[in-house]
């Protein structure tokens, strides 16, 4: 498998990056880490290893990107509107200066992923940017910002909660018809440490359905736990589904 780190220069956030790629060839999957994570944690808790198949295949390459969670999302007692606005840069970064940089084509599309706090960035990616992600495939995500922001909004929380802005996005926006046009998974289980990203779920499914937007939600069973070892395994049930309906798609 080639495994490529690369440290760049984030002019949005004005200090250096980090990322490693997996894989050369396939659809690209953009991966976010869990909270408070790091761009080496899918490798280190075997996500890689377990995807290691549909990369040596061509079929997938992996891009892992870092986080700054410990500045945003979790520094709960930090002032709030510079927590959120450093994740504006954050995400900024990403798709301003990384993307472009991992693309291989420029109308490239990617699958965003990620587990817990990276089901929510992958959503949030996804939903701000459907010309950019074809894909959202998130496990044991959350959905609305206010989770981490008790008490508090602003434009830009309200910007960066899934649930809340797709509310309230009016029913002609071009977007809708982009998202009924793209691949939507969302899957939670009914075990330990689950139950706040289990309600979560349930409310983006009934949103989105309500919008007639296709999407499966997939609630596992109640021996299904808030871990790296169920994460395992449900990324490999869907990747397999998400590739073999790319075959399908290839052959018609």
């Amino acid at each position: 498998m080639n495994i490529n780190y690369v440290k760049h220069y984030s002019h949005a956030l004005g200090r250096d990056m980090e990322y490693k790629t997996y894989g050369t060839e396939g659809h690209a999957v953009l991966v976010f880490p869990s909270q408070d994570g790091r761009f080496y944690d899918y490798q280190d808790f075997d996500m890689v290893g377990v995807l290691s198949g549909f990369i040596d295949s061509g079929r997938i390459r992996l891009i892992c990107v870092d986080s700054i969670d410990r500045e945003t999302w979790s520094d709960i007692g930090g002032d709030h509107h510079r927590r959120i606005e450093l994740h504006e840069r954050w995400y900024h970064h990403i798709v301003d200066e990384l993307i472009p940089q991992v693309r291989h084509r420029s109308d490239e599309t990617f699958i965003a992923t990620g587990c817990s706090m990276g089901g929510f960035h992958a959503a949030n990616f996804f939903f701000r940017r459907p010309d950019l992600f074809d894909t959202l495939l998130a496990l044991s995500g959350l959905y609305y910002a206010g989770y981490f922001f008790p008490g508090y909004t602003d434009p830009l929380v309200y910007d960066n909660s899934p649930f809340d802005f797709l509310q309230r996005m009016p029913a002609d926006h071009f977007y809708w018809d982009m998202y009924r046009h793209r691949r939507i998974i969302l899957c939670v289980g009914q075990g330990a440490w689950e139950d706040d990203l289990l309600d979560s779920t349930r409310q983006m499914d009934a949103l989105l359905a309500g919008k007639g937007v296709p999407a499966w939600v997939d609630y596992w069973g109640r021996d299904v736990a808030h871990d790296w070892a169920w994460w395992r395994r449900q990324v490999v049930y869907f990747m397999r589904h998400l590739l073999s309906e790319e075959d399908a798609e290839y052959v018609i």
